[in-house]
């Protein structure tokens, strides 16, 4: 079975195009008059999108990227890609050595002597035009590692371009070349795009300049694992389009096309555009100071899922669950706690984990934010000190070996012991206790022989004594959260207890 790719469209970009409140300069042509006879220029089909006119328009803004690198010459003036064991299998199936490039003045080089780097293509892709005086959008992954990046426009026009700067995490790239009254493209509001709407891509798919696709916005805010939410569309999209506009049916650029969903390398149906709101973001700091800078609070985060909403009581699965803190964190020193559920950040919710980190990067660092999570059922408010992401380095702590048992399974199936103190000195743990045995629901669930047990409902255990004090007195007919800490990692588990004399 053929394996799935999320394929980077390297050296390549798509243009997505909205249907939506569009003009009358780029409306869909009319119905053909009724009655018998039609004119001979009248369209066979009716009421479909015409691009024609967003294409005349929005085209002259698309540019075809060339980037190439340096790359030294073999120093006996061999051709480039041919080394000494190459040429003297010429020599021997040939009969004749294999000839000398010439050197700079057209001499043979001596040999020994250092020869200049040359320049090879190493890629291709496309970009737009943004403002009249030469700054480009396109892919990070397009100009990555190129020594020259070069930008042909429609009209056949060539300017070596200058790096202005380039972000791996959100794949966005500012190139600038020098020119002036350059055509360019309008920047749209990518939140405003819905599904369904029609979209356009221009761009150099497998070195074709000034190709045309068009399709439609088949979903919004998709994770794909990656920094941002994509915008999903089926326009088509291949090699080549990296970094081309997406655009919608008012000629507004609303995202870069990034990325396709591929088991051939090629286009299947899905491909996926950076949302130009977030784009822009970062092309502010990117020609400010050619990178960006952003918010980190030191949390690891997972998705709640319904269990632990249902477990908690929460109407829905939402927020961002607390695995862990990294000691010395702005997390840490506001007092968020392992099994917090962050529910808001600044007064926005964050109905995914994956929101929380995009909420904290767009944030300056050294600013204050609120942070509102649920603990024990009550919601929080934490002040917090946003730092500059990359700055702290996690550390990791690691749970030891435990001491006595406990003579037998509780009702979670469960035999835990007392930490010691050096133990909870290392683990930054005021309480809790380690699990020396799991079976029936805990060991079900997945916990094992090392986790920690923090907190069970709304109680924090402290010993083992009162862990199973509170333990005895859970209801068998409802489900319970255990929070659970493995590693550096915490996180909740909902058990049932079983019944006296079940398994």
């Amino acid at each position: 079975m053929k394996k799935t790719l999320l394929l980077r469209v390297i050296l390549g970009g798509a243009i997505a195009a909205q249907l939506a409140g569009a003009p009358a300069a780029f409306a869909a042509p009319a119905s053909a008059p009724s009655g018998g006879s039609t004119s001979s220029n009248a369209p066979l089909v009716s009421n479909l999108p015409d691009f024609t006119q967003l294409v005349d328009r929005v085209g002259p803004a698309v540019v075809n990227i060339r980037t190439t690198e340096r790359v030294s010459r073999n120093q006996r003036g061999l051709p480039p890609g041919m080394d000494d064991d190459m040429a003297e299998l010429f020599r021997r199936f040939f009969g004749v050595p294999m000839p000398q490039q010439p050197g700079p003045k057209g001499g043979t080089p001596k040999r020994g002597q250092p020869q200049p780097d040359e320049e090879q293509n190493s890629g291709v892709g496309s970009g737009f035009i943004v403002s009249n005086d030469g700054y480009i959008l396109t892919n990070a992954h397009v100009v990555d590692g190129a020594d020259s990046i070069y930008v042909t426009l429609t009209d056949k026009r060539e300017f070596k371009a200058k790096l202005v700067g380039a972000d791996k995490r959100t794949d966005v790239a500012v190139v600038k070349v020098e020119a002036k009254d350059l055509p360019t493209v309008p920047v749209g509001d990518s939140n405003k795009l819905r599904v369904g709407e029609w979209v356009v891509a221009i761009g150099s798919p497998f070195g074709l300049e000034n190709t045309v696709t068009a399709g439609i916005v088949s979903a919004k805010g998709r994770d794909t694992g990656d920094y941002l939410p994509f915008i999903q569309t089926d326009v088509a999209v291949n090699p080549g389009n990296s970094g081309g506009p997406l655009i919608n049916m008012r000629g507004e650029v609303v995202g870069i096309n990034s990325m396709i969903y591929s088991q051939t390398g090629g286009f299947m149906g899905i491909s996926f555009a950076i949302p130009i709101d977030e784009v822009m973001r970062v092309v502010d700091q990117l020609k400010k100071t050619g990178k960006v800078v952003r918010g980190r609070i030191g949390v690891a985060i997972s998705e709640v899922s319904k269990d632990v909403a249902d477990s908690l009581g929460l109407p829905r699965a939402q927020g961002a669950l607390v695995r862990s803190i990294e000691p010395g964190s702005p997390a840490e020193k506001a007092g968020v706690q392992p099994g917090d559920i962050i529910m808001k950040f600044e007064g926005r919710p964050v109905d995914h984990a994956t929101d929380l980190p995009r909420m904290v990067g767009e944030t300056k660092p050294g600013s204050s934010a609120t942070l509102q999570v649920l603990r024990k059922g009550k919601n929080q408010d934490l002040k917090i000190t946003i730092a500059e992401a990359d700055t702290d380095t996690p550390k990791a702590s690691k749970a030891q070996g435990g001491s006595a048992e406990a003579p037998h399974p509780n009702a979670l199936g469960l035999v835990v012991s007392d930490l010691t103190e050096a133990q909870k000195k290392d683990l930054k743990l005021r309480g809790g206790v380690q699990v020396e045995l799991a079976e029936g629901p805990a060991g079900r669930a997945g916990l094992q022989q090392g986790d920690i047990i923090l907190r069970v409902g709304d109680a924090d255990i402290a010993n083992a004594k009162q862990f199973e004090d509170v333990v005895k007195a859970l209801d068998p007919k409802r489900l319970v959260p255990i929070l659970v800490r493995r590693g550096d990692a915490t996180q909740f588990v909902p058990l049932r207890p079983r019944a006296q004399g079940s398994k």
